[in-house]
């Protein structure tokens, strides 16, 4: 995880139907903290949730079929205690059915049309620093706080010391990442062919 802060880079352009008011450069901006604190984050199994072989016909019809739970190690460890966040960002975001909820699970490669299926995440059994921890989420960008174990979309999920609704600075956080998957119902699926479930999430750390 680069300890730099996200840069912003603002390209100034003048366009005009009259050339001689038209600047000759441009300005290109940049701006950022560099920082003492680094954290690592890390999953077990390289994050890789493998459901194997799901056979079409035990599919439900017209619901969802939810496979079976799968759980992954979260750890998180800083060179001293930090205050961060982490935000579950959607690389399928396209093809989620519950947009701000679930997490997409792809699209059929044989009909990109259809949606395959929705994921879910939960962070579950939190420790900070070997104290229980809240975990808590806020979904406007740290200005409130509330008890959430769900990482829904976008959301900041942070962890406070039990009582407490304001997340605390720590040096290492472990938790259980619950994955949730389910597959769309089946008389919504092209399902002729073998078709690969395709989700991709990624919990970006981010300093407060």
């Amino acid at each position: 995880m680069n300890s730099l802060s996200r840069h912003l880079m603002m390209l100034c352009l003048c366009l005009t139907a009259t050339p001689a008011l038209c600047a000759s450069s441009v300005e290109v901006r940049l701006t950022g903290i560099i920082t003492p604190s680094a954290c690592t984050p890390t999953l077990s199994a390289n994050g890789i949730v493998d459901h194997g072989r799901v056979p079409a016909r035990s599919l439900n019809l017209y619901e969802f079929t939810q496979l079976p739970k799968q759980d992954l190690d979260l750890n998180v460890s800083c060179n001293e205690p930090v205050l961060f966040v982490l935000v579950g960002v959607d690389n399928r975001a396209e093809s989620s059915l519950g947009p701000g909820f679930y997490y997409g699970l792809g699209n059929n490669v044989h009909a990109p049309d259809e949606r395959l299926g929705t994921v879910s995440l939960a962070m579950l059994d939190a420790m900070g620093d070997n104290q229980r921890v809240l975990v808590l989420a806020s979904s406007n960008k740290g200005q409130t706080w509330f008890p959430e174990s769900r990482a829904y979309p976008n959301n900041y999920m942070g962890f406070a010391p039990l009582g407490t609704l304001v997340p605390e600075p720590h040096r290492l956080i472990s938790a259980t990442l619950q994955i949730e998957t389910s597959i769309n119902a089946a008389a919504y699926l092209t399902l002729d062919q073998e078709v690969p479930l395709d989700g991709s999430i990624v919990l970006d750390l981010r300093y407060l």
